[in-house]
C-alpha cells in the first residue's frame, strides 16, 4: 500500500493543506470530496498507515488519524488487526510523538483511546492502556523528554474522557458496560497519578505549564466520571452528588487532597487555577457515606471551610472572573452537601458567614461583572434560609443580621443597573430572561425571611416610583429616556413582587404573611391602572414598555396559582388587605382585571410576539383550570370576548407574526365556549368565521374557480382562518362539541378547502394551515368521532379527506425542485401522510364499503400518499425527524387493517417500502424502530397467512395481492432476508431499547424465508470473529425448539422466549 501512496504523495499533501486551510469554498470541497475515501472502507488502513509513515505533512498526518477514527468507529475490525493498530499507535507515539504538532497528537490519542473503549471487552491487551501511559510519564521523569511526560498525561486525559463520553450512534448500555468496568479497574488509578504528577509539579522549581494543565485537567476529569450512569452534565448548574466508589475513601479523607488543590489555586493563574477550584467543586460534592464517620465528614467540612475562608479574606485570585465565578460555584456547594448546623459548627463560622455576605453584597454591586456568579450565592443564601426551620442547639446562624442586607443589595442594585443600562447603553441584566429567571427562583425565600422589613423596603421604592410614573402619564411631564429608566425599575419590582408571592407556596408561615402578599400586590394592581393611560398607552411599541407588560402577565400568572381558581381561600387575608387598599375584595375581580389586561394587550401589543404569546399563555392557563374556567363563564368581559373576537375587535390577529398564536387564541375560545352546552352561542360565536368561508366560496364560484379566489383573497386572510379553525377543533374534545363544528362545516364549506389548496398550491403558509387543520379535524381523540351506526358521515368525511390528499398531492408531485425541500415540499407532504394516517386509524369508517360500491376515494388517498412518499429521498425521509415519524406511522397504520393494499403496489413502490423499513429498524428513534417491526410482522403475517394453513398449502387460489406480493419477492428477492438479517444483528448484537418490539416479525420472517433461513444463519454466524462462531452457532441452533409452523399468539410467545435465551446465553459468554 505504502508503494501506491508515495507517488501521489505531494498531491495528497497539497490537498490535505487544502481541505484543511484554504479559504475558498470550492477548493475545500473539492478537496474534501476527494479525500474522503480515506474513512469511508477498512480497505484504506493501510494507506492511512503509510501516511502517518511517510509524510512530514501535519494535515495528511490529521487526515489520516481523523480518517482511521472514523473507520474503527464505523466499522467492524478482527481482533487481530486491532491489536495490531493498537500497538502501532502507541509505537508511534513513542517515537514520533514529540514532534508531531498538538492537534496531529490530539487525534492520535483520540484514535487510541476510541480503540480502546470499542474493544474493551475484546482483549485484556487493551486494559493495559493506563500501564502504557504510565510508561510515557516514566520515560518523561526519568531523565526523558517532558514531552513523553506531557504524552503520557494527555493520553489518560482524553481515555477518561473517551470511556465518560457516550459514542453516537452506540447503544447507552454498551457505553455504560465498557464505563463501569473502566471505573471499577482503571479509574482510581489514574486519579492517584493525576494526584502524584500534581505533587511532583509543585515540587520543581519552575513547573512547566502545560504540564500543569494537563495534570490538573485528568484530575478534573476523573472527578467528572458518571460514576452511576446519572449522564448528569457535571459542568451544569445542576451539579449533584458525586458517586465516588467507596475504595477512593482514604485518598478524599487525606487532608493532603483537599490542601494540593487549594495549594495549586494558590501559585497559579487562570485557566489552571479556576480547574483547581472545579476539583475542589467536585470534592465538595462527594457523598456523605463516603466516610468513615461523621467526624471524618466534619474534618473534611472544616478544611473546606477554612480554605475558602482564607481565600475571601486574601481574595487572593478573586479578580480573575474565571476564579471568581468557579468560587462562586464552590460556596453554593457547601450549601447544597452539607447541612446549615454542619456549616453552623465549624471553625470560625462567625467570620465565614460574614466574609461571604460581603462577598454577595460586593457581587451584586459589580452586575456587570458577576451576572453569570449571582445565581450561585443567591442559591446559597436562600438553602441557608430555608434550613432555619431545622437548625437545633444554641449556635447562632446569623443570618438575621445579613440577609435584609443582601435582600436590601439585590433590590438596590437591580434598580440601579436600569439607570446605569439606559444612560450608559450597556448590556441591561433585564433582558437576559434565563438569569432573571434562575434569580427570582432564590429570591422568595430570602424576601420571605423578615417579611415585614423586606417588604417595607420594597415598597419604599415601589411606591414613589408608581407616582412618578402616575404623574408621569400627562404628555410633557417626562422625557424618553426617564419614561424608560421608571418602566425597567418598574419591571424590576414587578417580577420581584410575582416571585415573592409566588413563594407563598413553600412558605411554612405564608398565612400570617398573607397581609403582606396584599400590600404588595395592591401596589401591581395599582400600577395596572396607570400603565395603559395617557402617554404610556401609547408607548406599546418600546422594548421597556412591553417588557412591563410581559413582567406584569409574569404577575398575574403568579397570583393565579396562589389566590385564585382550584387553589383560592375565600377566606384569605390577601382579599382583606387589597380590599382595603385597591377595592379588590374577591378571585372574581381580579379574574375581571385579568382577563380585561389580556384583551387590551391583544389589542395594544399586537406588533409585539413575545407579550401576545405571554398574553395567551395567561389566558389558556386560565381557561383550562376547571374551576378558575367555570369562574370566567361569570365574567362580563369574557362574554365580550366570545362574541367580539374577530380581527377587527383584536389587531394581533391582522399581523404575520402572530399567525402561529391564532389556534391557541381560537381554542381557548372555544374551551371556554363548549363549557356549556349551547348551540346557539355556538353559531353566534362562529359567524364571523362563517362569513369569510362564504366569501371565499363566493370568490371561487363555490370552489369551481380557484384562479379567482387566489386574485380577490388575501393569502393572510385564508392562512389565518384556517389556523383559527384548527384552534376550535383542538377544543372540541366530546362528541358533541365535535359534531356541533362537524356539523357546521361538512358539506357545506369543504369545496372551499379544495378551492384553497388549488388557488395557493405553491404557497406552503396556506397549505400547512389547511392540512394542519385537517390533521386535527379527523383526529379521533377522546373518542370524539363517533357516529350512529346508520351515519354516513365517517365515509364523507374520509371522502373530502381523500379529495384533500389528492389535490394537494397532484401538485406537489409536479412541481418543480425547491430550493428549501422541507418548507416547500417535505412539510406538507408529512402532514398529509398525518392526515391520513388518523383516519385510517380513527375507527369510525368502513373501508369495505368504498371497494363494495366502486368508490374509488379509498385506493386514490393511499395511492397519492405513497407517491408523495416516494418522491422523498430516503435518505431525507430518514434525516428529518417529523417525515421519518409520519411515514412510518402510516405504513404501519396500512400494514394492519390493509395489508393487502400494501401488497398489490407496484414492484417499485413495494422495495421501496420494505428497504425504508430496513432503514427504520435500524433507526435510534425508538418509535420509529417499533412501527417498522410492527409493519413488517403485519406484512409478512400477512403473506404467510394467505399461503398456508396450518402449516399446509392452501386452496389453489390464495389471495390475489398475496400473489402480487409473492411476484414482488421473486423480482427482488434480497428485500426480506435483509430485513430478517438486520433484526438478528439488533437482537442479538445490540443494546436496544425496544428488543420484544424487533423481535415480534422474526418469527414470520422465519417461516416465510424457510428455504433459506439456515443460509441466512449460516451468513450471521460468519460475520462474527472466529472465536465467537462456534458459541453463537450452538445459541441458534434452540432458536427454534419447541416452535410450530404458525403465528397463533403461543407459538410467537414462545419464539420470543427462546430468542431471549439465545441472546442472553451468547451475550453472557462473549
Amino acid at each position: 500500500m505504502a508503494a501506491e501512496i508515495l507517488p501521489q504523495l505531494p498531491q495528497l499533501e497539497a490537498l490535505c493543506e487544502r481541505m484543511y486551510n484554504s479559504q475558498n469554498l470550492e477548493e475545500r470541497a473539492h478537496a474534501e470530496q476527494y479525500l474522503r475515501v480515506f474513512g469511508q472502507s477498512t480497505e484504506y488502513i493501510a494507506h492511512c498507515k503509510a501516511l502517518l509513515d511517510n509524510s512530514q505533512s501535519p494535515y495528511a498526518q490529521l487526515l489520516a488519524t481523523s480518517s482511521l477514527l472514523k473507520v474503527v468507529t464505523e466499522h467492524s475490525l478482527s481482533i487481530p488487526v486491532k491489536l495490531e493498530m493498537r500497538n502501532y499507535f502507541l509505537s508511534y507515539l513513542d517515537s514520533r510523538g514529540t514532534q508531531l504538532e498538538p492537534y496531529v497528537v490530539t487525534s492520535l490519542v483520540q484514535l487510541l483511546c476510541r480503540m480502546t473503549k470499542l474493544c474493551w471487552f475484546d482483549d485484556d491487551a487493551f486494559h493495559n492502556i493506563v500501564d502504557d501511559a504510565k510508561t510515557f510519564l516514566e520515560k518523561g521523569s526519568t531523565g526523558g523528554s517532558s514531552g513523553h511526560y506531557l504524552l503520557g498525561l494527555k493520553i489518560l486525559v482524553l481515555l477518561v474522557g473517551e470511556m465518560n463520553q457516550p459514542i453516537v450512534g452506540r447503544t447507552l448500555t454498551a457505553h455504560r458496560k465498557a464505563a463501569v468496568s473502566f471505573r471499577d479497574t482503571a479509574l482510581f488509578g489514574v486519579f492517584q497519578l493525576a494526584l502524584t504528577a500534581l505533587r511532583q509539579l509543585a515540587a520543581a522549581p519552575q513547573p512547566d505549564t502545560k504540564l500543569q494543565d494537563q495534570s490538573v485537567n485528568l484530575a478534573l476529569a476523573t472527578l467528572s466520571f458518571d460514576f452511576v450512569g446519572t449522564c448528569l452534565d457535571e459542568s451544569s448548574e445542576d451539579l449533584g452528588t458525586i458517586q465516588v466508589p467507596s475504595g477512593w475513601r482514604p485518598v478524599i479523607e487525606d487532608p493532603s487532597t483537599l490542601q494540593l488543590f487549594l495549594d495549586f489555586y494558590a501559585v497559579t493563574k487562570p485557566p489552571l487555577s479556576n480547574s483547581a477550584l472545579e476539583c475542589l467543586v467536585r470534592l465538595a460534592s462527594v457523598r456523605r457515606s463516603l466516610f468513615t464517620s461523621e467526624g471524618e465528614r466534619a474534618k473534611f467540612l472544616n478544611h473546606l471551610a477554612a480554605g475558602t475562608r482564607d481565600i475571601l479574606r486574601t481574595q487572593r485570585g478573586l479578580a480573575e472572573h474565571a476564579n471568581y465565578h468557579e468560587f462562586c460555584r464552590l460556596l453554593g456547594r457547601l450549601k447544597t452537601n452539607y447541612q446549615l448546623s454542619e456549616l453552623v459548627g465549624v471553625d470560625g463560622y462567625t467570620e465565614w458567614i460574614q466574609l461571604v455576605a460581603d462577598l454577595t453584597v460586593s457581587s451584586l454591586g459589580s452586575w456587570q461583572w458577576a451576572a453569570g456568579s449571582v445565581y450561585y450565592l443567591l442559591g446559597l443564601w436562600s438553602r441557608l434560609v430555608s434550613s432555619m426551620p431545622y437548625l437545633k442547639g444554641d449556635s447562632p446562624s446569623l443570618l438575621d443580621t445579613y440577609v435584609p442586607r443582601i435582600n436590601q443589595a439585590y433590590i438596590t442594585s437591580r434598580l440601579d443597573s436600569v439607570a446605569a443600562a439606559v444612560k450608559g447603553g450597556g448590556e441591561d441584566p433585564l433582558d437576559n430572561e434565563e438569569q432573571v429567571a434562575d434569580q427570582l427562583d432564590a429570591i422568595p425565600f430570602l424576601c420571605r425571611f423578615q417579611y415585614r422589613a423586606t417588604a417595607d423596603f420594597l415598597l419604599a421604592f415601589m411606591d414613589p416610583l408608581v407616582a412618578a410614573y402616575k404623574e408621569a402619564s400627562t404628555p410633557g411631564k417626562a422625557g424618553p429616556q426617564d419614561l424608560e429608566v421608571m418602566e425597567g425599575q418598574l419591571t424590576w419590582l414587578v417580577h420581584l413582587v410575582g416571585a415573592i408571592i409566588k413563594g407563598r407556596l413553600s412558605s411554612s408561615s405564608a398565612e400570617s404573611q398573607e397581609p403582606i402578599d396584599g400590600d404588595l400586590a395592591a401596589r401591581v394592581f395599582g400600577l395596572l391602572q396607570i400603565c395603559d393611560t395617557g402617554v404610556h398607552g401609547q408607548r406599546t411599541g418600546e422594548h421597556s414598555r412591553q417588557r412591563l407588560d410581559i413582567a406584569l402577565i409574569g404577575f398575574f400568572q403568579s397570583f393565579r396559582k396562589v389566590y385564585v381558581g382550584e387553589q383560592v381561600m375565600t377566606c384569605s387575608k390577601v382579599y382583606a388587605r387589597l380590599g382595603e387598599k385597591i377595592g379588590i375584595d374577591t378571585h372574581l375581580v381580579v379574574l375581571n382585571i385579568m382577563v380585561q389586561k389580556i384583551a387590551i394587550n391583544l389589542k395594544q401589543f399586537s406588533n409585539c410576539e413575545d407579550v401576545v404569546t405571554h398574553t395567551l399563555a395567561l389566558f389558556q392557563d386560565l381557561a383550562t383550570g376547571f374551576m378558575s374556567g367555570k369562574l370566567l363563564l361569570k365574567l362580563d368581559a369574557v362574554t365580550f370576548l366570545l362574541s367580539h373576537h374577530p380581527a377587527e375587535h383584536f389587531s394581533f390577529l391582522t399581523q404575520r407574526g402572530n399567525m402561529r398564536a391564532r389556534p391557541m387564541f381560537y381554542a381557548t375560545l372555544a374551551r371556554l365556549l363548549f363549557m356549556e352546552d349551547t348551540p346557539t352561542k355556538f353559531h353566534s360565536f362562529v359567524a364571523p368565521l362563517q362569513q369569510v368561508l362564504v366569501q371565499l366560496g363566493q370568490a371561487s364560484s363555490g370552489g369551481a374557480n380557484p384562479a379567482a379566489l387566489r386574485q380577490s383573497v388575501p393569502q393572510d386572510t385564508v392562512a389565518g382562518l384556517f389556523r383559527d379553525l384548527r384552534g376550535i377543533a383542538i377544543a372540541t374534545n366530546s362528541r358533541r362539541t365535535y359534531g356541533l363544528v362537524f356539523d357546521w362545516l361538512l358539506p357545506t364549506h369543504f369545496p372551499v378547502i379544495i378551492a384553497v389548496l388549488e388557488a395557493w398550491a405553491d404557497v406552503p403558509e396556506v397549505t400547512t394551515a389547511v392540512l394542519k387543520f385537517m390533521a386535527e379535524f379527523v383526529l379521533n381523540k377522546t373518542q370524539r368521532l363517533t357516529f350512529d351506526s346508520s351515519s354516513p358521515n365517517g365515509i364523507l368525511l374520509f371522502r373530502e379527506v381523500s379529495k384533500v390528499l389528492v389535490t394537494f398531492g397532484s401538485r406537489v408531485l409536479a412541481s418543480t425542485a425547491a430550493s428549501d425541500p422541507y418548507a416547500q415540499r417535505y412539510k406538507g407532504i408529512w402532514v398529509c401522510l398525518t392526515v391520513l394516517a388518523r383516519a385510517l386509524s380513527g375507527n369510525y369508517v368502513n373501508f369495505g364499503v368504498f371497494e363494495l360500491y366502486g368508490d374509488p376515494a379509498f385506493k386514490e388517498a393511499v395511492s397519492i400518499a405513497l407517491r408523495m412518499s416516494l418522491s422523498i429521498p430516503l435518505q431525507d425521509i430518514m434525516a428529518y425527524r417529523k417525515v421519518s415519524k409520519a411515514f412510518f406511522h402510516l405504513l404501519e397504520v396500512l400494514s394492519h387493517a390493509h395489508a393487502p393494499v400494501m401488497a398489490a403496489t407496484d414492484t417499485a413502490t413495494f422495495a421501496f417500502m420494505l428497504t425504508a423499513f430496513d432503514a427504520g429498524l435500524r433507526s435510534l428513534d425508538t418509535g420509529v424502530s417499533s412501527q417498522c417491526a410492527a409493519a413488517v410482522d403485519n406484512l409478512a403475517g400477512f403473506y404467510f397467512k394467505a399461503t398456508h394453513s396450518d402449516g399446509l398449502p392452501t386452496q389453489p387460489q390464495p389471495h390475489p395481492a398475496a400473489q402480487t406480493m409473492e411476484g414482488h419477492l421473486r423480482a427482488r428477492p434480497e428485500l426480506l432476508p435483509a430485513i430478517l438479517t438486520t433484526l438478528f444483528e439488533l437482537v442479538l448484537f445490540e443494546d436496544v431499547g425496544n428488543q420484544w418490539s424487533l423481535s415480534r416479525p422474526m418469527l414470520a420472517l422465519i417461516l416465510v424465508n424457510e428455504d433459506i433461513y439456515l443460509q441466512l444463519q449460516r451468513q450471521i454466524i460468519d460475520a462474527q470473529p472466529i472465536d465467537r462462531r462456534s458459541h453463537l452457532t450452538a445459541c441458534l441452533a434452540k432458536l427454534m425448539a419447541d416452535v410450530n409452523r404458525n403465528l397463533d399468539p403461543k407459538n410467537r410467545d414462545k419464539f420470543t422466549q427462546n430468542l431471549t435465551l439465545v441472546r442472553t446465553d451468547f451475550r453472557t459468554k462473549t
